[in-house]
């Protein structure tokens, strides 16, 4: 996840310096493709996990069912019935639902601030930078202290960097609220999966995931959604302080409902 966000901070920065020196489009579009087709040879070459996964199988121990599950019963496990997949659900839809936000506002709401392309580009790079840096010791942290306090602080971090973005005035401020808010998704990101293996059986575990990642990943829409709808009537800046309010409550739902997950030795 690391090698992934920072290669996110790295071609924001490309593509802001590509869009200022040249123009919005089609330039940096052709890095775009060029990823595409690189990514799509080195799916040739990945190995196959089937015996690892064999292993894990015969070593789990867990609370949830080891039988076979139905894509039903584990849409319904991971969304809203088992306490803790839902809060994990929950709280990765609201992560990325602050960046489908993020990567449609930010742009407008620092250009009305006065920042030049150069300037939005380098705040828009150092959210993902920092959080693909971050993510190299909140995992491990997940490991040592458990799950539930990072997600539930880090998803109060996301919302609170978000409004302090909104009050500052000054571009050395608004990068410290880049950094933490890549901090805030950082404590989350690696974590809430994590969860979803330690609670989910090796036999529905993939399949669990893919619903987890179904609401995370539908957070990118619902935000962009959300927030074009609020801006056209209330405006940019209120769109961003009433999105942020969705970790804050993701970070209330995991204080309630989840369980801690990291077994003890």
């Amino acid at each position: 996840m690391f090698a992934g966000y920072s290669g996110v901070a790295m071609m924001a920065a490309v593509s802001g310096f590509m869009a200022s020196r040249y123009s919005l489009s089609p330039e940096p579009f052709y890095v775009g493709i060029g990823i595409a087709m690189v990514g799509m040879l080195l799916s040739l070459i990945v190995k196959d996990t089937e015996q690892h996964l064999k292993t894990q199988v015969q070593d789990h121990g867990s609370a949830m069912p080891d039988r076979p599950l139905s894509s039903r019963e584990i849409f319904r496990l991971t969304s809203w019935k088992d306490p803790t997949l839902s809060s994990a659900s929950f709280s990765g839809l609201s992560t990325n639902l602050k960046d489908g936000m993020a990567w449609g506002l930010f742009p407008l709401y620092f250009s009305t601030v006065g920042l030049s392309v150069s300037e939005i580009g380098a705040i828009v790079a150092i959210y993902p930078a920092a959080w693909g840096f971050f993510q190299l010791f909140t995992g491990a942290l997940s490991d040592k202290i458990g799950r539930k306090k990072l997600v539930t602080y880090g998803m109060w971090v996301q919302a609170f960097s978000l409004w302090f973005l909104l009050v500052v005035n000054h571009f050395s401020l608004w990068v410290l609220g880049a950094i933490f808010l890549g901090l805030g998704t950082a404590m989350v990101y690696p974590t809430l999966q994590a969860v979803i293996g330690d609670v989910a059986s090796p036999n529905w575990r993939a399949s669990s995931m893919g619903v987890y990642r179904f609401w995370r990943d539908s957070g990118y829409a619902f935000g962009a959604l959300a927030a074009g709808v609020i801006a056209d009537v209330v405006g940019v800046t209120w769109s961003i302080g009433i999105v942020a309010l969705f970790p804050f409550l993701a970070g209330v739902y995991s204080h309630v409902r989840m369980d801690e997950t990291l077994k003890k030795p």
